[in-house]
């Protein structure tokens, strides 16, 4: 195995690319990478639009970003949901949020639900075949018993905040202490971007690089509060709106911890086995940063709140500089990364997320026949092959209510992606196929936790957020 595995690296220096991509897949796909298992390092922002990089024409320098983009893969159309925790669950399962009631919003601080417990986990898989599994940064995929926390979840290693939206100065939510390690509360300065960052930095540096590693790193940037350092709000003078300003600030600031965290990787970990990865958990919010020409943000279930900024690298693995431009989304990663690993892909429920590996690697077709965006007792969305059905557009995700007026918008993404012309009249077979595809899977769809969105008169803030204090 390892005159292979030489074969396959020197013959990816003389330039052999499309040989070395044949070995790639039949030995990585195979799982028998052994103990050469690829270092993982994903890394996912909080809220960042579209153009909120500058590698797609934004106003926001994002250098690290950039340079990730021209090294790997970029990702043109990879959909997420279009709000955190349904993001971060399908992520970690391989299962769209209907299949774990988390279809309906975020888990707010108050929700006394989470993550099912019955789910397989990514890092779980992971760590069953080596994997050191550590996560540094936003868990919100609940917190009101131990069990739900990221330790009892897979990960080793736990190092940031259980909710979203928490000071960036202060680490504290709604009153109550929210920065931890290992399950345990932390009292220290800090910005938690520059916290987040440093201590990825610190798991990468001090990994066994012969040891698989798999690192999740959640951004809680540039999700509000707008709050950033002067530092970075003077990098980004030129933007003039005070609230956009401040964003910029704050994504430049993330762009710093994902620069020290690649720098970190090229370090100590060999690049030729180390795998990384970057998206948003749903599209950015128009008034602060931007979309660019995708229709509406975050929220929506348009493309700008959907389709997001996405990179995959892999040195001498994947071409440096090149484009996916078939659909995928982030129920995929799940069982890419684990056959990549040679992981158990198959758990006790079946999987909405296919192995992406031939569709990146290898410029295949997207796997999927269809994609669901969301699809909740309100409101609903589904891609199949360039056609897009939307219900209720202008019901959000977070509402807990249907709206007064029923809607239904058909879409050619492929003549159309920035979804101005409504073809629900012109095609109604289309129509009807994918509205008859929607309504199967709403009957599939486990029940929905629905919670309120402000914070309950009866509901007692603790003193520390996931102790039960």
């Amino acid at each position: 195995m390892p005159d292979i595995i030489s074969t396959f690296f020197n013959g990816m220096k003389r330039g052999r690319h499309i040989f070395g991509l044949a070995l790639c897949s039949l030995f990585w796909v195979g799982g028998l990478w052994g103990e050469n298992r690829p270092h993982i390092i994903l890394m996912m922002a909080d809220d960042l639009g579209w153009a909120d990089v500058s590698y797609h024409g934004g106003v926001i320098a994002t250098p690290h970003l950039d340079g990730l983009a021209r090294r790997g893969t970029q990702l043109d159309q990879f959909y997420v949901q279009p709000v955190c925790s349904p993001t971060r669950g399908a992520l970690l399962t391989g299962r769209y949020p209907i299949r774990l009631g988390l279809q309906c919003g975020v888990v707010r601080p108050w929700a006394s639900h989470g993550l099912p417990l019955d789910e397989q986990t990514l890092p779980s898989a992971l760590r069953r075949v080596g994997y050191t599994t550590a996560m540094v940064g936003k868990w919100h995929l609940g917190h009101f018993q131990k069990d739900y926390l990221p330790l009892q979840r897979g990960f080793d290693h736990h190092y940031g905040h259980y909710n979203g939206a928490l000071d960036y100065f202060t680490h504290i939510r709604d009153g109550g202490h929210d920065w931890h390690r290992d399950g345990e509360p932390v009292y220290e300065e800090g910005y938690t971007t520059d916290l987040v960052g440093r201590e990825a930095a610190r798991i990468i540096a001090e990994q066994d690089p012969n040891k698989p590693l798999f690192l999740y790193v959640p951004f809680n940037a540039p999700h509000t509060p707008l709050q950033a350092t002067e530092e970075h709000l003077e990098r980004n003078a030129h933007v003039k709106e005070k609230d956009r300003r401040i964003f910029a600030a704050m994504v430049t600031s993330m762009d710093d911890a994902i620069g020290a965290i690649i720098e970190a990787a090229d370090r100590h970990l060999p690049r030729e086995n180390t795998l990384i990865f970057f998206c948003s958990d749903n599209g950015g919010i128009p008034r602060l940063g931007s979309n660019g020409k995708l229709r509406r943000g975050k929220g929506t279930l348009y493309e700008g709140g959907v389709r997001v900024v996405s990179i995959m690298a892999w040195d001498g693995v994947l071409q440096a500089g090149s484009i996916v431009p078939e659909p995928l989304h982030i129920v995929d990663l799940y069982p890419t990364l684990l056959k990549l690993t040679g992981a158990e892909v198959e758990g006790q429920k079946p999987l909405d997320g296919k192995d992406a590996w031939p569709t990146i690697s290898q410029g295949k077709e997207s796997p999927h026949k269809w994609i669901l965006l969301n699809l909740t007792p309100f409101h609903g969305a589904i891609r199949m092959g360039d056609w897009k059905l939307i219900h209720n557009g202008d019901v959000l995700t977070n509402f807990t209510a249907a709206g007064e007026k029923e809607t239904w918008e058909l879409f050619n993404l492929g003549k159309d992606p920035y979804e101005t012309n409504d073809l629900s009249q012109a095609r109604p077979n289309v129509l009807q196929r994918l509205q008859k595809k929607l309504a199967q899977l709403e009957g599939e769809a486990r029940a929905p936790n629905i919670v309120p969105n402000s914070l309950p008169r009866e509901f007692t803030i603790p003193k520390i957020w996931g102790s039960g204090e």
